[in-house]
């Protein structure tokens, strides 16, 4: 199996390390230098890696910087929680934006979030049946593969 680690760029170590233990519920594990934390309580370890405003994130593509403004990207962290609406209001005490309200679907409750750098994210609470109520397929009942 594949450990999967989540690396997270923010422009202040330690406001991150604030948010994301008084808003999500993680606690330091190790620290790097002054630069970078390991962050457990979640089923991966997420690294905070302080890089500054507008540095070039590869060497190899100058012209693209880090902003920190409110930025969208395909990839994004789902954080699931027993009580979605402690959940929002604890992780919205701690910095982050609400951009979703909670609502109700078919799996469960989702609301939608940024934290304080910028990066999108949701709570997710289950219902009994979750993805379950949604799905089309499972691994037992999936059609062969194509030949």
């Amino acid at each position: 199996m594949t450990d999967l680690l989540v690396n997270i760029d923010v422009a202040d170590l330690e406001r991150a390390i604030a948010f994301y233990r008084d808003g999500l519920g993680l606690s330091v594990a190790r620290r790097f230098g002054a630069g970078a934390a390991e962050l457990v309580g979640a089923s991966s370890r997420v690294y905070l890696l302080q890089n500054a405003e507008g540095s070039p994130p590869l060497p190899t593509e100058p012209a693209i910087r880090r902003s920190y403004a409110r930025h969208w990207t395909p990839v994004h962290l789902d954080f699931v929680v027993d009580d979605i609406d402690v959940a929002t209001r604890r992780a919205c005490a701690a910095g982050a934006r609400l951009e979703r309200p909670v609502s109700d679907t078919a799996w469960g409750r989702i609301a939608a979030l940024a934290d304080p750098f910028g990066h999108g994210f949701c709570l997710l609470s289950f219902n009994a049946a979750g993805y379950d109520a949604i799905a089309t397929w499972t691994v037992a009942s999936a059609p062969p593969p194509a030949r």
